[in-house]
């Protein structure tokens, strides 16, 4: 038997080998599609809803699934703020406000991140309370209770101290307060440019490979 140092060398092999299967576990995990559920909400800010549409579909080689929700509201502010029905054309899976049979109202589905955009203080309030009325909030529940990704893009303004609390106490339980307050270092020159500056930080957040303006990078498209 060879000796390096106080090691054999069957250590050293064994050591070597177990590098290798943690360096091939790290690439299959990296290169796995995500599997998402998008809800719309219906406080005012449509914009980020079809932003966000729009980056995903650009990103489709990254995502596996996506679910889509719409609350009836969320339908009637489309459609007042951006004038059409667009939200129909994306081809991603539409389920109904109250399908508990949807797969991702149960943890067993594995879907590994919800994202909720724009969402209403109304809705951040029944995930704090933990109320499982509907298909969002119970996707929700599930996300928090199965230690998964869920980012609330909390569209309002100004906020009481109810709403802080209800987002501290999303946030205590495991999701991500991500509020729609645009960024302007990036120049900005239409709307949807404005918008894509929260649409960014959530795709980042959600853990998606993606090029967008970074502070004190240089060719960052500006």
């Amino acid at each position: 038997m060879f000796f390096i140092g106080r090691y054999r060398v069957e250590y050293v092999y064994s050591a070597l080998f177990l590098c290798l299967l943690r360096s091939v576990s790290y690439f299959c995990h990296m290169i796995q599609k995500k599997k998402l559920v998008i809800s719309v909400g219906g406080a005012s800010g449509a914009i980020y809803a079809k932003v966000l549409f729009d980056t995903l579909v650009q990103l489709k080689d990254q995502w596996e699934s996506v679910g889509l929700i719409f609350s009836d509201n969320a339908k009637l502010v489309w459609q007042e703020e951006l004038g059409d029905t667009s939200y129909l054309d994306y081809g991603f899976t539409f389920y109904a406000a109250n399908d508990f049979m949807a797969p991702f109202a149960s943890g067993s589905a594995k879907y590994d991140t919800m994202i909720i955009c724009p969402c209403s203080m109304g809705t951040l309030g029944r995930i704090a309370s933990g109320v499982s009325n509907d298909l969002t909030t119970r996707a929700a529940d599930v996300m928090l209770k199965e230690r998964r990704k869920l980012i609330l893009v909390a569209r309002d303004t100004p906020y009481s101290l109810i709403h802080i609390n209800n987002m501290k106490t999303v946030t205590e339980a495991g999701g991500i307060i991500c509020p729609a307050s645009p960024s302007f270092y990036s120049r900005p020159q239409t709307m949807e440019e404005l918008a894509l500056t929260v649409i960014n930080r959530v795709i980042d957040l959600a853990g998606f490979e993606h090029s967008s303006y970074r502070w004190g990078e240089e060719n960052n498209g500006l």
